[in-house]
């Protein structure tokens, strides 16, 4: 009897939890058509569109870039002008100057006194314009100023002159007006007139003096290969060729009469004076 009372009781249960789950089944579908009637909003129905992304200005790396100049230091921002004064080769007011490079003088005492005093600079109270170490303009110009530098005038020394001053220099030289000469160190302009009175170191006066000039061409020879020259003669073949066919060719031990300079000689050493005092001698006898 007991398990049958049991039984009764679970099948009533089972009974009861059936019923409760076609109630909850029930409800939802009558909660979900219900929602279904309701119309949404449009403000909610529609889908918002995503925001547009953030964009700064189109100006605001162009003012990066200004207050990176300004806030750089007085020797940087000097530089910048005088570039700018070098390229333009134009006399330009403060606030021009702002306009093309951002450097704000007005705002910037230091600038502004250092460019005043700055010898590539040049202020007239009002404008600054570029200046350059020679005040030519064209190849006339130019062709003047090197005639007045007899001794060579240094061509980095004209590069700033004005902008195709290096072209007038070749052009100068490819005529002949002029000498462009380069040593190990820098370019040298020379005036292409031989009438220039050019003055000459007495110190290189003894120096070339005092070369000694051996005899005998073998060591010639050497001394030129010691300094990487090749000479332009063969003394060792050439004397053993000479003797294979049977020609003495010693060198001499004569010593050769010094040549006297006669009044035809061509006087190619004015700045050695002393060459010609024999000259000089037999002219005033006569």
């Amino acid at each position: 009897m007991a398990l049958k009372e049991q039984l009764d009781k679970f099948n009533k249960q089972q009974v009861k939890c059936q019923s409760t789950l076609s109630s909850i089944a029930s409800s939802r579908e009558r909660t979900g058509s219900s929602r279904q009637s309701v119309p949404l909003p449009a403000a909610i129905s529609q889908k918002k569109p995503d925001a547009a992304p953030v964009k700064f200005s189109n100006d605001t790396e162009r003012l990066q870039n200004i207050n990176n100049i300004r806030k750089a230091p007085v020797g940087a921002q000097i530089k910048r002008v005088i570039d700018l004064l070098f390229e333009k080769r134009l006399a330009l007011t403060p606030e021009q100057i702002n306009e093309l490079c951002y450097i704000d003088m007005h705002a910037n005492k230091a600038v502004f006194d250092s460019l005043r005093k700055n010898p590539k600079a040049h202020y007239d109270g009002r404008r600054f314009s570029y200046k350059a170490t020679h005040d030519v303009k064209d190849k006339n110009q130019l062709l003047s100023l090197v005639s007045k530098y007899p001794d060579g005038i240094a061509v980095v020394d004209l590069k700033d002159a004005y902008p195709n001053v290096i072209e007038d220099l070749k052009a100068l030289s490819a005529s002949e007006d002029i000498w462009l000469l380069s040593n190990s160190q820098e370019d040298i302009a020379y005036p292409n007139n031989f009438k220039c009175e050019i003055k000459v170191d007495d110190e290189f006066k003894a120096l070339f003096r005092d070369i000694d000039i051996p005899s005998d061409m073998l060591d010639v020879e050497k001394e030129l290969l010691k300094i990487g020259l090749k000479p332009a003669t063969n003394t060792a073949e050439r004397r053993a060729a000479a003797q294979t066919h049977g020609i003495s060719n010693k060198p001499k031990d004569k010593k050769k009469k010094k040549q006297e300079i006669s009044k035809r000689t061509k006087l190619t050493n004015a700045h050695l004076p002393e060459l010609f005092q024999s000259l000089n001698a037999s002219s005033s006898r006569n």
